[in-house]
């Protein structure tokens, strides 16, 4: 069974409510920590072995499969979750913006307020950011409103044409 599917498999295991929150609380402390520190490092690539990596954050290859699933799609180069092992090369070449849209994309406000962002993007940067979020989950409705022109090109109002 890949590591990948034992994150899977724990990140998914039936449990008490006291227990289910206890689990992710603990998760989402050793997330967060591994984010301060990328944050914190932004300007180097963090890199190594899949199990140097979780040791050196406090955390088991299991557990740390659960982050890198968690900021790939936040990666330059994505990884084939599937295919890691303990053995596996590392390296996080992350795209700031993506990831800070993702942290707003996942409402993780714990992690898109933490205090290192200020030194990688602006807040008018995260500003703009945050309004392309905000504007690309707008609802939109396809409904022809009664006054607008019709849309089989009469040129007539739609309460007048096709919306007898």
């Amino acid at each position: 069974m890949s590591i990948f599917a034992q994150w899977n498999e724990l990140a998914n295991k039936e449990r008490t409510k006291e227990e289910h929150d206890k689990f992710w609380e603990e998760y989402l402390m050793k997330e967060t920590k591994i984010y301060e520190y990328i944050l914190e490092h932004h300007d180097e690539a963090v890199s190594g072995e899949l199990a140097e990596l979780a040791q050196k954050f406090d955390s088991d290859a299991v557990t740390f499969v659960g982050f890198i699933d968690g900021i790939n799609t936040s990666l330059k180069e994505s990884f084939v979750l599937e295919e890691l092992k303990e053995d596996s090369d590392i390296k996080f070449d992350v795209d700031f913006e993506k990831l800070y849209y993702n942290m707003l994309d996942a409402k993780a406000y714990w992690l898109y307020n933490l205090p290192q962002w200020d030194d990688i993007l602006t807040q008018d940067k995260r500003d703009e950011i945050k309004k392309d979020y905000n504007k690309s989950h707008i609802a939109v409705s396809n409904k022809v409103g009664r006054n607008e022109p019709c849309i089989c090109g009469s040129g007539k109002k739609y309460k007048k044409c096709c919306g007898v």
